[in-house]
């Protein structure tokens, strides 16, 4: 936690990666904010020995410690930011307590990756479970192999193996539970229950959560925004950071930083 202003703001990552993915977006937000960065249990540098796999069989799990570490850390009303499948977490643990968030911020997030009728979550059903299977058989060979289409073509190359070391730090076991919780979940049924504002921030460009999901977020939560920005991949605060930091300084109010990315 580190910051000089008095706002808290909460940064969860997605599968795969830790709290260091957030190194070019959440310093920009540290004149104006406490940020408070963790990793999920079984991610990054988290007590491997606190992951239970009966607890976190769904994303439920991730939900209470969540609000634990809101209630632990005593903070007011935070604006949370969550990527990928930690967006969900945020909207879960909003919808079970209102009153620890102030706003949203949900970044390349999705309520459900499946294609369903007209709904188009990015993944046809044979396609979501050919990509798990392979992620069961062998978690490394998936990472090297998947990632970096997930990422877009424009990542830097530093960035790409950054990230492939990442998801190589994850334990496969918990890889495969982590990834079956996100992946085959679907909480469309739940986004008319929130009532805290959020920010939707997707890709143009984005195989996972494609910017038909953004559109459909931004229907379906009531009092949201939604923003698309102009880029591929499933990770904009990596390869994108620029435009990710001037999508959420619009959003808060906050005057567009020239804080320098580094290079």
């Amino acid at each position: 936690m580190y910051g000089s202003g008095t706002k808290p703001m909460v940064f969860s990552h997605g599968f795969g990666t830790n709290q260091h993915a957030w190194r070019f977006v959440a310093p920009a937000f540290a004149a104006q904010h406490q940020v408070v960065l963790f990793d999920l249990v079984g991610a990054g540098n988290s007590d491997k020995a606190a992951y239970d796999f009966a607890r976190y069989r769904t994303l439920d799990g991730y939900v209470d410690d969540l609000l634990a570490l809101l209630r632990e850390l005593q903070l007011p009303k935070v604006v949370y930011v969550g990527h990928s499948v930690s967006g969900m977490i945020g909207v879960l643990a909003a919808i079970r307590e209102p009153a620890l968030f102030e706003r949203l911020i949900l970044l390349a997030a999705s309520p459900c990756y499946v294609n369903d009728g007209d709904y188009q979550g990015g993944f046809e059903p044979s396609d979501l479970e050919e990509l798990l299977g392979f992620l069961d058989r062998d978690y490394r060979a998936w990472s090297y192999s998947t990632v970096p289409a997930l990422v877009g073509g424009d990542m830097r190359p530093d960035l790409l193996d950054d990230l492939l070391d990442s998801f190589s730090q994850v334990e496969p076991p918990i890889a495969r539970q982590f990834a079956r919780a996100a992946f085959l979940s679907d909480y469309r049924t739940d986004l008319p229950k929130l009532q805290v504002p959020a920010l939707i921030v997707q890709c143009a460009e984005d195989s996972v959560a494609p910017s038909s999901v953004g559109h459909y977020l931004h229907a379906h939560l009531a009092g949201s925004t939604l923003d698309i920005l102009n880029t591929t991949g499933h990770y904009p605060h990596l390869n994108a950071p620029v435009a990710t930091i001037a999508s959420l300084q619009r959003y808060l109010g906050l005057g567009v930083s020239q804080y320098a990315i580094g290079a």
